[in-house]
């Protein structure tokens, strides 16, 4: 497939006198679909440019979707003060999402990793465009049990085998227990930060994509 150009945009805040950067990838296709990918959290270095945050890009841009990945407020160029509670999170993801709903016609995907994927959980319940959840490294003590109950699109969730923050065995629980339209992928040796695995991120995440 072509690689498509990066565009930076400003995802308008509601409310707000400024706005949210972020970098939009168009997909491939008459109708494609898109892919909100959230960073970590913005208190511990959480950035749109963070190797999880674009290797998930590429991983959905080269299923055909479109991609729209950001930075939490008060990170890079974004706008307002940094902040770290669920709230200011879900505000800014929703931001991003809605840009998204606007742009392209297809059915949506809502990404993050760690800090971010645990707001996708709770974003997804805001849009019923949102078909399929793709959660790296998602903090069960971070996870909405009932948002995640409550989803009826798939889900992807990927994490280490040494990640002591998003424990293979407590998202086992949550992921692997027999329903079809969930699966858990474990990268046997990463950590929470994939120093190592990260490739295999874009490989698993991709193929589940191309699933349909």
């Amino acid at each position: 497939m072509t690689r498509q150009e990066d565009k930076m945009v400003a995802i308008a805040m509601p409310g707000k006198a400024w706005a949210l950067e972020g970098i939009f990838i168009r997909g491939e296709g008459e109708e494609p679909g898109g892919a909100v990918i959230a960073p970590p959290h913005p208190l511990y270095g959480g950035s749109m440019d963070s190797p999880v945050v674009t290797e998930l890009t590429w991983a959905c841009q080269r299923a055909g979707y479109a991609t729209l990945r950001f930075n939490w407020r008060g990170v890079g160029a974004s706008g307002g003060e940094p902040r770290g509670e669920p709230a200011a999170a879900d505000a800014d993801y929703g931001a991003a999402l809605a840009y998204l709903e606007e742009t392209v016609p297809g059915p949506l995907v809502a990404a993050g990793y760690s800090f971010g994927a645990a707001t996708a959980v709770r974003a997804a319940r805001e849009s019923p465009r949102v078909r399929r959840l793709l959660l790296v490294a998602p903090p069960p003590s971070l996870l909405d049990a009932a948002a995640l109950a409550g989803f009826r699109g798939r889900v992807l969730a990927i994490t280490g085998r040494r990640d002591a923050i998003a424990p293979a065995d407590e998202l086992a629980a949550l992921f692997g227990d027999g329903d079809a339209r969930r699966r858990l992928e474990i990268v046997a040796d990463a950590d929470h930060f994939f120093m190592e695995g990260l490739a295999d991120i874009s490989r698993i995440a991709r193929e589940w994509l191309e699933e349909r």
